[in-house]
């Protein structure tokens, strides 16, 4: 909505975000004690506050915006097409927007029985009139303070035209207006006692100097005496010791830059040193060093690898990155460099490291067409194509337990009873969602669970298939799955017998065929002839060895795959994953991170995509072919394979090669590191995306993007992602890992998840836009019923079956 334009230095954390803090959760009323209208008016009934940057240097707001419950908003805009009054005033119905200057005397209060409110003046009405935000009870009262402490920040740089970091104790005191009272927006429950005041933050909670971080310290532990909460989790983000730094053969780059810390308590990057040096050096082996040292000390030293997660913003001259220590531990850092041209040599020689460590390649051999591509893909840009910016509907939040967890598959056992993992350990591990029925399949050892989607969209036990086993009476355990023939087969692979496949009659639940492949070439991997072929009685199928990809025809006598529509490599190209088009376009990727395009078999591929590094585990392909959908471990790559230019313009890189003036425009999806070092914070592990996926219908085109990573879920959504969006992607937690995930077929409304001893179906709505609590918190943690995240008996799939 707005964009921020001359920034000279970092305000409250990352400037790449409209959202400088926010309050996730709470309720907005207009309180008219002195008025005859009447004493208080609900405005919006679950809503969020935050504070945003504006297109003018030192001019901020503070915003209110509603959320939605399901169904509520559709609801809405029907009746107000039905009298036309809605058109228009979106905006104003679903979003209060108030500039943050001293005439609004902001203020906080913590009530007795711990009702955390924010107030400021209604300028607009009545003498007295005040809006009241009433903080949800599961937002904190550090959280609080921290947000009243930045509105503050930012109506001292309104008044005073310069930053907020210039500013004593004693400038800031002037904007507080904690003696002012706060009427209740019930009049029935006004407190007895006078309200307590909530202590505004530290003056630099967002960025400070070491010089400053004593006063900020000593300011948390005095929240946290109040709160009860454990100081250690209050703390600001200390930096870890530097590891020492091993003997370099050459450096790559050496530039000067400002350092910043990302803190976990205040959710931003604070200021270390405004001097640092940033070097890349070889030290043998193919393997590679960042060192950042200060005026005197060394703040930093890792080898670059791919989980240092790199993230260039051009506009606000910033890299910003992951570090990990010895122990495991994460942390999120950011360089400032003076300038484009700075940044862009830093880019250079940090991007060669880590291109060479993956491919143990020297880039110097790279062509200049794919190192441009390389490094425009690790570029926080928008695509060429995007659509224009357009008032479109935010992700609307819901409450956490959205009752769509999937039924225990015997109603009658007592809760006693009920059992949520099998004894020989076996836990969820595939998922498969039908096209052509509404069935969801989920793989558990040799065991596969089916389940019915409900027209309420809830998942509903059905059957149990029990053993999976060959035609020859061998028990195994399916390595990957393929719904076949309508729905009515599955196409099982078992890992320890390469070059067979299996179908299974999913009326009877059991395997009746054994297909052999071929004698020397293995099957890796296999795909559907056409990406909804699974709707239709399609035979053929597709296979893919280490370097070979061809057709298999389960019709044909003896070995199955055909020989004519074999395309074999004489190079290991590591083939690891495949997707088709509508049309039956071919995708194919591989270990080594590269990419083939081709519109049939038998032939060599129409467009080749160079490898970013990392191995490709996963890949999607829309179904008109335009975008490709490339898993990662730490991160997935889109590309738009429609040609713009050239004498192939308007034409898919599936039917007609790149031109040198028309190359694929890259875009990676990752996670922003300081989410990244949050997600590790809480769990301990790195980031390993599962494969994503669009969502896809016979008549919907793809609109979101879903993938998980230990126990999150994450959802982008495309719009904002081809918009430039800095908030493209919205999560949810649970309690244990993700295992499969997948939407629902023909919507991008409901996701299918699959955890270890459970299969829900979300909807997408009770996602959340990531902040320290929706991070830290599993999901149903957040009600008070549920507090214990001891399941009942209806959130309990039949884990055994």
């Amino acid at each position: 909505m707005f964009m921020l334009r001359n920034v000279s230095k970092y305000l409250f954390g990352d400037t790449s975000k409209e959202s400088i803090i926010e309050i996730p959760q709470g309720q907005l009323y207009l309180v008219r004690p002195l008025s005859p209208k009447g004493y208080s008016e609900l405005i919006f009934k679950d809503c969020a506050a935050t504070v945003r940057r504006t297109g003018q240097d030192f001019q901020y707001q503070l915003v209110v915006q509603r959320a939605y419950e399901e169904g509520e908003e559709e609801l809405l805009a029907e009746e107000d097409g039905e009298d036309g009054a809605g058109e228009g005033l979106g905006a104003e119905k679903d979003e209060k927007t108030f500039l943050l200057d001293q005439s609004l005397h902001l203020r906080s209060e913590l009530r007795e029985g711990g009702e955390k409110v924010f107030a400021w003046r209604d300028l607009s009405g009545d003498p007295g009139d005040l809006y009241e935000f009433v903080c949800d009870r599961s937002i904190q009262a550090e959280s609080v303070s921290t947000f009243e402490m930045v509105a503050i920040q930012c109506q001292y740089e309104r008044k005073y035209r310069k930053s907020y970091e210039h500013a004593s104790e004693r400038d800031l005191k002037q904007f507080s207006y904690t003696e002012e009272p706060i009427a209740s927006a019930s009049p029935v429950a006004s407190p007895i006692s006078p309200p307590q005041a909530i202590a505004p933050a530290p003056a630099t909670p967002k960025i400070s100097s070491p010089a400053n971080t004593v006063s900020a310290k000593e300011k948390v532990e005095r929240s946290s005496r109040k709160s009860k909460t454990p100081v250690k989790d209050l703390m600001p983000t200390m930096a870890p010791l530097s590891a020492v730094q091993p003997p370099g053969t050459e450096v790559l780059c050496k530039e000067g830059a400002e350092l910043h810390l990302f803190d976990f308590t205040s959710g931003a990057f604070i200021l270390q040193e405004a001097h640092v040096t940033a070097t890349v050096s070889e030290v043998g082996n193919w393997q590679y060093w960042l060192q950042i040292t200060g005026n005197q000390k060394d703040w930093l030293g890792q080898p670059v690898i791919a989980d240092i997660n790199p993230v260039f913003n051009f506009e606000y001259l910033s890299f910003i990155f992951n570090h990990y220590t010895s122990d495991g531990s994460a942390y999120s850092w950011l360089l400032r460099f003076k300038d484009q041209e700075t940044e862009e040599r830093f880019q250079e020689g940090l991007m060669q490291a880590l291109w060479e460590q993956l491919n143990e390649t020297k880039w110097k051999k790279t062509k200049d067409d794919d190192r441009e591509y390389i490094l425009e893909a690790f570029q926080d840009l928008a695509m060429e194509d995007a659509p224009e910016a357009e008032h479109e509907e935010e992700e609307v939040e819901e409450v956490e337990d959205d009752g769509q967890k999937s039924e225990h598959y015997d109603s009658d056992e007592s809760e006693d009873d009920v059992v949520t993992r099998d004894d020989d350990g076996n836990v969820n591990s595939q998922l498969a969602v039908g096209y052509k029925h509404d069935r969801s399949f989920v793989v558990r050892g040799s065991k596969i669970g089916v389940f019915k989607h409900t027209p309420n969209n809830n998942l509903e036990f059905s059957t149990n298939i029990s053993k999976v086993e060959t035609p020859k009476g061998k028990l195994f355990s399916p390595k990957k799955v393929m719904l076949h023939a309508e729905d009515s087969n599955m196409i099982l692979q078992n890992e320890n017998d390469p070059h067979s496949l299996y179908r299974m009659d999913l009326e009877y639940g059991k395997v009746v065929d054994e297909w052999k492949v071929h004698d020397d070439i293995p099957v890796n991997t296999f795909a559907p002839e056409k990406k909804f072929s699974q709707m239709s009685g399609e035979q053929t199928f597709l296979g893919l060895s280490r370097n070979a990809l061809y057709r298999i025809d389960p019709r044909v006598a003896g070995n199955k795959l055909i020989d004519s529509e074999l395309k074999q490599y004489t190079s290991k190209n590591d083939f690891s994953a495949a997707a088709t088009t509508e049309k039956g376009y071919i995708a194919v990727a591989s270990n080594k991170g590269d990419i083939r395009m081709f519109d049939r078999l038998g032939i060599n591929a129409k467009t080749h995509i160079p490898a970013l590094g990392e191995p490709i585990i996963g890949l999607d392909v829309s179904a008109d072919g335009r975008w490709v959908l490339a898993t990662c471990r730490t991160y997935l790559l889109l590309i738009d394979a429609l040609q713009k230019g050239g004498k192939n313009e308007g034409k898919l890189g599936f039917e007609k090669s790149f031109g040198k003036d028309s190359k694929p425009q890259p875009r990676r999806l990752g996670l922003q590191p300081s989410h990244v070092a949050q997600f590790q914070h809480e769990t301990g592990a790195p980031l390993s995306f599962t494969t994503a996926r669009f969502n896809t219908g016979l008549d919907s085109s793809e609109t979101s993007i879903i993938t998980a990573t230990g126990p999150f879920i994450i959802t982008w959504n495309m719009k904002k992602v081809l918009a430039g969006r800095k908030d493209p992607y919205t999560i949810k937690r649970y309690a244990e890992e993700v295992k499969a995930d997948n939407f629902k077929f023909g919507s991008d409304k409901n996701v299918i998840v699959a955890l270890p001893n459970e299969v829900n179906m979300v909807a997408k709505q009770s996602f959340k836009k990531p902040t320290r609590e929706s991070i830290a918190t599993p999901a149903g943690r957040r009600s008070s019923a549920r507090q214990s995240g001891r399941l009942g008996r209806n959130e309990i799939v039949d884990s055994p079956y």
